[in-house]
């Protein structure tokens, strides 16, 4: 089967139905993330490289949990394999969905999240030029243990020998089997039904495929790929954090090779999404997330964490800040020990200082609130300075209710302001008020006790006298 170019189709099987024992974890294994992304979608993004006719995941441990991890994915179909009884048996389990299709199937596993486009592209080239029933990605590696040893007979690949079943001999061969295939559709299912299990697994192993189209003098080809890294699989904690560490270096060479000035990039954490402009200096223990977007000659001091955050040029954010779906405009300074919340928008030039929480909040243009406040679900106009310890109550107990401060106003230290409330244009209120009621433009708003002093009171207690003085 063709497409509308003439071009043999491709479809492609992603096996992601395993438990992943050695991580020692209750989320699928395929789930674990790497760099913000889980290993089944990188590898999933992989696949739409080939422009595939489909994509089918075979799912089988926590099956549910695997689906719903994919429904932002388009064009995916899923098969379960229950019982989970070997790499052919979870191919097989494609097959109803497959009959009829010609043209090839790429076959590929859940966890090995390094798998880049180019590199598949290049595995179904090869395998149509040489018109092979399979191809074979393979790669050399330095520690072969616990892969799938090639074993070659005049140079062409014979057969594939698992881990468990190698002898001493073939244990020290250093070609490995990377686990992707490309596969001519026409024979593949009934060569399928043809595989047994007798080894040390009990499981009917895709490898021994090979050894069949031997035997059926169908070409079995090879492509060996020049980078290992590629086609690292994951199958402990220890292998994820390891290709964690490749898939960050790669990111942050980047960066530095487009003008970003990356103190300490060993203990610099940039998710690969994430944008950052020219002579913006990044400092250690920096986390950039999501689609965060920093823009250029910007500083983010040590231990910063951003999420899914953009901010501006020219922008200052001070050691150990979280911003976390929030917007900040050129020229704006924040923290050090700074909070903001999702749905928050600090504007040019305005200042959010030490231990000062924003949530769904615009501070306006040149505003400030440096000291040990939070603002939340407030709208803050320009010029507008927040005195140390200013708190919205925004919370009734059932409903949020909104703060308004307009341009210029001047809001005094230890001050509540009770939404719903507003502040007018170049209004004051006085330190240590309660704010209830609206403050017109340019009024003084003031709520606090009367202070009362009394002469001689400290005298008298210390000598015993005692008295409140009223």
């Amino acid at each position: 089967m063709t497409n509308k170019e003439g071009v043999t189709e491709v479809h492609v099987v992603i096996l992601a139905a395993g438990q992943g024992t050695r991580m020692k974890s209750t989320l699928p294994k395929v789930l674990h993330k790497v760099c913000g992304q889980s290993m089944l979608s990188r590898v999933v993004r992989s696949a739409r490289s080939l422009n595939p006719a489909s994509i089918t995941v075979v799912v089988g441990h926590q099956a549910e949990q695997v689906r719903a991890a994919c429904e932002g994915e388009s064009r995916i179909g899923f098969v379960v394999q229950e019982p989970q009884l070997g790499t052919a048996h979870a191919l097989r389990q494609a097959e109803p969905v497959l009959t009829g299709k010609s043209g090839t199937l790429v076959l590929l596993s859940g966890d090995v999240p390094l798998l880049k486009g180019h590199t598949l592209l290049g595995l179904v080239e090869a395998h149509t030029r040489a018109g092979a029933a399979a191809t074979v990605m393979t790669a050399e590696v330095d520690q072969p243990y616990g892969y799938g040893r090639i074993v070659r007979t005049g140079g062409a690949i014979a057969r594939i020998v698992e881990q468990r079943d190698a002898s001493p001999e073939q244990a020290r061969i250093r070609e490995i089997n990377a686990g992707i295939y490309a596969f001519d559709l026409k024979p593949l299912w009934s060569a399928l039904a043809g595989i047994a299990s007798a080894n040390a697994q009990g499981e009917y192993y895709l490898t021994d495929l090979i050894s069949i189209y031997r035997r059926q003098k169908l070409a079995v080809e090879t492509l060996q790929v020049g980078d290992p890294q590629d086609v690292r699989g994951v199958n402990s904690r220890s292998e994820l954090a390891d290709v964690g560490k490749v898939v960050r270096q790669q990111k942050n060479a980047e960066l530095m090779a487009a003008g970003v000035t990356l103190i300490d990039p060993d203990t610099t954490y940039v998710e690969e999404n994430v944008e950052v402009g020219a002579d913006t200096v990044i400092h250690p223990g920096v986390y950039l997330e999501g689609t965060t977007r920093v823009g250029s000659a910007c500083e983010i001091e040590a231990n910063v964490r951003l999420i899914d955050s953009v901010v501006g040029n020219h922008v200052t954010i001070r050691n150990f800040c979280v911003l976390n779906g929030a917007v900040v405009a050129d020229g704006a300074v924040i923290g050090p020990f700074a909070h903001l919340r999702p749905a928050t928008e600090v504007g040019q030039g305005a200042r959010v200082g030490n231990f000062v929480e924003l949530k769904k909040t615009v501070l306006g243009p040149g505003s400030k609130a440096n000291h040990l406040s939070y603002l939340g679900d407030a709208v803050i106009g320009a010029q507008v300075n927040v005195g140390a310890g200013t708190i919205t109550c925004n919370y009734d107990g059932v409903n949020k209710h909104r703060t308004v401060i307009e341009d210029g106003a001047f809001i005094g230290s230890d001050t509540q302001l009770i939404a719903p409330v507003r502040v007018g244009k170049g209004a004051y209120v006085g330190a240590g008020s309660s704010i209830t009621g609206d403050v017109p433009d340019g009024a003084l708003g003031i709520s606090r006790g009367r202070q009362t002093n009394v002469e001689g009171w400290a005298e008298r207690k210390k000598s015993g006298a005692g008295g409140t003085g009223e």
